[in-house]
């Protein structure tokens, strides 16, 4: 019975001592990120006074782009992944070579904090459509960026931004998913 009431007491006396609430001890939380539910991929055909017309998401919003001159410049705007794709459309008039040049320095400017960048060529012969798709790894301000041509009339250059700080941790799964559409944008453009 001494060893009963001796065993209570000890026991009683533990749990006392370890519900103290003076001093609790905190534990940080793991960092963690929203959950992001995707809409499902449905597209319309968008079709202008353009150039060209091409398969765009029906959950993105068309705009025109305020920081471009040429009247064919317009934004895919993704609100609800606060991106944006910039588009731009200009004419080949002999100046290709140009056009060219500033696609790829464009993309090559985020290889100070890119860690990849690769070069997806595109060959449609059937649609005329040639080009460079560039999917730029790392914590960069633009993650995915192309240009169509024909190589003699058209030539159409896009870039993907976020409207957040970069950081390929959080944003990496909505830029799949923002790639398969610009692939699609890609594969659906058509020459007028």
């Amino acid at each position: 019975m001494k060893i009963k009431s001796l065993f209570f007491f000890a026991l009683l006396a533990v749990t006392i001592i370890s519900c103290d609430d003076e001093d609790p001890t905190y534990s940080p939380k793991p960092k963690g990120y929203s959950r992001i539910d995707f809409p499902s991929k449905e597209y319309r055909i968008f079709d202008s006074s353009c150039p060209f017309k091409f398969e765009i998401p029906r959950y993105a919003n068309i705009g025109k782009s305020t920081g471009c001159k040429e009247p064919c410049c317009i934004n895919l705007d993704f609100k609800k992944f606060n991106a944006t794709l910039y588009l731009g459309y200009r004419p080949v008039t002999n100046n290709i070579a140009t056009y060219l040049d500033d696609s790829h320095y464009f993309a090559n400017k985020h290889q100070a904090m890119a860690t990849g960048l690769d070069e997806v060529v595109i060959l449609r012969d059937s649609a005329k459509v040639y080009g460079l798709l560039f999917d730029i790894s790392g914590n960069t301000a633009s993650s995915l960026q192309f240009y169509l041509t024909d190589s003699t009339k058209h030539f159409l250059r896009g870039s993907l931004y976020f409207n957040a700080v970069p950081n390929i941790d959080s944003l990496q799964i909505v830029v799949d998913f923002l790639k398969k559409d610009i692939v699609h944008l890609i594969n659906t453009t058509v020459w007028k």
